[in-house]
């Protein structure tokens, strides 16, 4: 494998885990949530309240009322902070990764033109070492 194809491999997995590791984080919130808060009927209100603790947006239609599911959301701010700066990460790094990827091709193009240029000049000068020790050597 290229280190091209290994890199943005590498990129395109550190994306696709720190989403599935942000997804856990939330169903595992979630049913946190729906266990520990009274005011969560549903999974899905604790999925809900969940991803609003993580996000850090908290819109106030289901807040935490136990030091239990408060505790929790403490968890769950700080996990999904740093999940979230993952994800965030990741895709600015496949973006980054392009730019790294179109400048070392343009790198390429320029060292394979100086490399044709030196083989020319090696192939020309052969050629005259060549001219030279075919000339008979005059004498004075």
């Amino acid at each position: 494998m290229s280190r091209r194809n290994y890199l943005g491999n590498a990129l395109r997995n550190g994306l696709a885990y720190s989403l599935a590791l942000s997804m856990t984080i939330l169903l595992v919130g979630g049913a946190g949530f729906w266990w520990l808060e009274p005011k969560v009927n549903t999974l899905g209100d604790g999925l809900w309240l969940a991803f609003t603790t993580a996000a850090t947006v908290g819109y106030g239609d289901i807040v935490p009322s136990t030091h239990a599911s408060r505790g929790f959301a403490v968890v769950v701010v700080l996990l999904g902070l740093a999940v979230l700066s993952l994800v965030t990460a990741s895709v600015a790094a496949l973006f980054v990764g392009k730019g790294v990827r179109t400048e070392e091709r343009a790198i390429e193009r320029e060292l394979m033109h100086e490399i044709r240029a030196a083989r020319k000049e090696v192939d020309a000068l052969r050629r005259e070492i060549i001219e030279a020790q075919s000339k008979p050597a005059s004498r004075d």
